[in-house]
């Protein structure tokens, strides 16, 4: 029977991921972001119009009601801006990084033998600009997955084949 040994890790040894340079998410991709925020919005704002149109109680309060759909539109528009900004991804050596948030950061590490299955999808506004989603499935249930939005597709292909190619290392 061997010695067990639990040897205690010296924090200060531990590689330290926010010292990685993360790439940003393509420019285009706020382009896509802003055209699904206007949909949604728009959707939105008909819905408050005919609100206020078909009912008589509510037409009095009518520039409140604007102003504070648009005051939100400007505040959503913002966030997202700013969110974006933060937003970056680092294919390593044995892992990938995802960061973003603005109030609440955070910083996923996923190692490449915890991933099961990766999928790249493109919809309808991101082809229009050549962009694709990186979708990266775990073994740690649906709180694990990643999902990497603005990617430019030409990068995020041969991103997903070393993906691939990693995981049938790590299977064997």
């Amino acid at each position: 029977m061997s010695d067990f040994t639990n040897n205690a890790i010296e924090i200060d040894q531990l590689p330290k991921y926010q010292e990685v340079r993360l790439n940003s998410l393509h420019p285009n991709y706020w382009k896509v972001i802003l055209i699904n925020i206007s949909i949604s919005f728009l959707l939105c704002g008909v819905g408050l119009a005919a609100f206020i149109y078909f009912n008589e109680r509510v037409r009095p309060y009518a520039p409140y009601l604007i102003g504070t759909f648009v005051l939100v539109l400007i505040l959503v528009i913002l966030l997202y801006r700013a969110s974006f900004k933060k937003r970056g991804f680092s294919l390593r050596e044995k892992d990938i990084i995802y960061k973003s948030g603005i109030i609440a950061e955070t910083t996923s590490v996923i190692p490449f033998n915890r991933i099961q299955h990766v999928a790249l999808n493109e919809g309808m506004f991101s082809r229009m600009y050549r962009l694709a989603t990186l979708q990266i499935y775990t073994a740690g249930g649906s709180s694990g997955h990643m999902s990497i939005a603005g990617i430019p597709a030409d990068q995020a292909k041969p991103m997903k084949e070393a993906l691939l190619k990693k995981l049938s290392l790590v299977e064997q």
